[in-house]
């Protein structure tokens, strides 16, 4: 059985992580600073402060992805829309490259991993609180889809 202090600090773990709306890389260095300070005192909050920097740099990773995909898919659509216009006129009308009939795989791709990417930011807020949650009742969490960096 936890002391009411420990679920606290593992409580305060998993919502520091949200300092990163405030503080840019908050989500690193507050779970990392609560985590370093008591993981030797406690099992318990040694526990969820790896869940919690886990799932942080696992969120980092995946964002990192479909960053990544979505830049590359949108200058592969500006390249083949870029190709198709035809600049030897002085007239060029750019709405006949951009219509709905010249939707192509790349743009899809790109909307698509920022819609994923939004998702997967609105559950990361959501998991962080019911990581919170979970540890404040005293009981173990592990996010989903987590990679296992620190162990």
């Amino acid at each position: 059985m936890e002391t009411t202090n420990e679920k606290s600090l593992a409580t305060i773990t998993h919502l520091s992580a949200l300092s990163q709306y405030i503080i840019p890389l908050g989500n690193y260095i507050f779970p990392i600073l609560i985590w370093s300070t008591n993981k030797d005192k406690s099992k318990f909050i040694d526990f969820n402060g790896k869940q919690v920097l886990n799932f942080q740099l696992s969120v980092l990773v995946y964002t990192l992805v479909f960053v990544a995909v979505s830049i590359s898919a949108f200058l592969c659509f500006s390249v083949e829309t870029i190709n198709k216009i035809d600049f030897s006129q002085n007239n060029f009308d750019v709405t006949e490259v951009l219509s709905t009939q010249n939707i192509t795989g790349p743009l899809i791709v790109g909307i698509t991993a920022i819609v994923l990417l939004v998702i997967m930011k609105v559950t990361e807020f959501i998991l962080l609180i019911y990581g919170a949650t979970k540890a404040a009742n005293n009981e173990h969490y592990n996010y989903p889809l987590t990679i296992n960096f620190i162990k």
